[in-house]
């Protein structure tokens, strides 16, 4: 699975580099909307995930896990050949929302993982699983650009990375073996989404791991579109692609390094501990951010955010599992991706509102602000099984 979360990170980022300059060429000849195009695109994906994540979640309870990861993996390369083909920004805007309604696959790869792993292993396979994501998300605009550059055509370079994903698609098919248990005939009836999110909510301590992985995910994004912007103003340079991709890739190195010693560290002394730890690490690393002299300040210390980003996710959906019944943890994984897709999709929203409002280094000691919150949050709150 691990292979799989890399192959699909891969894909579903490597359209990054390019697909603002895709909008321009698909006739949208303003720059000043192409960026407004590329965000309306980039988020309607991340919406509509996170309403659909808890039904597909409940399917697959009851249907498979595998078969939820074949269907994410299928319509992602499907959707991707398809963008490929768009005649306007319409079409792409289109396929691009509806790619979101049959998406969810890191809720389904966590849920099947959480299934046929060993629960005192559990955090150490969810962390490999975050690194092999990491890795991908790294590679895959990387590997957009490089496709751009060698057949000199957008619509070729989404064609490939269709491909990508189908072969994500091959490796689960034959090589992800799941022993997966029908529930009782009773448990398969049909629940409303309100019904299901009830029935969640009553297991103790998931509705607060919600809010943990929602503040998360909206603390990691709410400065990221706006941070090449401070990063010219710690340089004066008018240049800052590279500059930028390095402090990004400084960020995703830490995590990939991090998350399999963390994943397992959290198994040995608690999932709970390690998630405090590196909530308190990663806020303490944005107030050298917030107050950095120079550029080289910054970056050192977007890696060493990375280093403690590379225990929030694994611990916290370590968490999750652990909390939730076996039987119900895809309809649970369904509702904490939800909780990350929300936070994704609200943190640039509101955090480059209130980089333009307040600025940038406000908005750095925010985030700092709000790790914090939430690290207290789980101390009060969860109550680790087992602890």
């Amino acid at each position: 699975m691990a292979a799989v979360q890399c192959i699909m990170m891969m894909a579903f980022t490597s359209s990054g580099p390019f697909l603002a300059l895709y909008i321009h060429e698909l006739g949208i000849e303003d720059w000043g909307q192409v960026a407004i195009w590329a965000g309306i695109v980039s988020s309607c994906n991340f919406l509509l995930a996170a309403i659909v994540s808890p039904l597909w979640g409940s399917l697959g309870d009851r249907k498979g896990r595998k078969l939820m990861v074949l269907r994410t993996t299928f319509a992602i390369s499907f959707f991707m050949v398809l963008m490929g083909l768009a005649q306007s920004v319409w079409h792409l805007l289109i396929t691009r929302t509806i790619q979101g309604i049959f998406s969810g696959f890191t809720a389904s790869a966590n849920a099947l993982v959480a299934t046929v792993i060993p629960e005192e292993r559990l955090g150490y396979a969810l962390g490999w699983l975050a690194s092999a994501g990491m890795f991908g998300t790294l590679i895959g605009p990387l590997l957009g650009g490089v496709l751009v550059d060698l057949v000199h055509s957008y619509r070729i370079a989404f064609f490939l990375t269709g491909g990508f994903a189908m072969l994500g698609f091959l490796v689960t098919l034959f090589l992800v073996k799941e022993r997966f248990e029908p529930p009782a005939q009773e448990a398969k009836k049909k629940a409303s989404i309100l019904e299901q999110f009830r029935a969640v909510k009553e297991m103790k301590g998931v509705r607060t791991m919600f809010v943990v992985l929602f503040l998360a995910q909206f603390s990691v994004m709410s400065v990221l579109p706006v941070l090449p912007v401070y990063m010219k103003e710690l340089t004066g340079l008018e240049y800052l692609g590279l500059l930028a991709g390095f402090a990004t890739a400084a960020t995703g190195l830490a995590d990939l390094i991090a998350s399999p010693f963390l994943g397992k560290k959290s198994d040995k002394i608690g999932y709970r501990k390690v998630l405090t730890i590196c909530m308190t690490g990663a806020a303490l690393m944005y107030l050298p951010q917030a107050f950095a002299p120079n550029v080289w300040v910054f970056i050192a210390a977007r890696f060493g955010l990375g280093l403690f980003i590379g225990g929030i996710m694994p611990t916290a959906n370590a968490l999750v599992g652990r909390l939730a019944p076996k039987e119900h943890r895809g309809k649970v994984y369904g509702f904490s991706a939800s909780a990350m897709l929300l936070g994704s999709f609200a943190g640039p929203l509101l955090g480059g509102l209130g980089s333009a409002y307040f600025g940038i280094r406000v908005m750095l000691g925010l985030t700092c602000v709000l790790y914090l919150l939430n690290m207290i949050w789980v101390r009060m709150k969860v109550v680790e099984p087992g602890a």
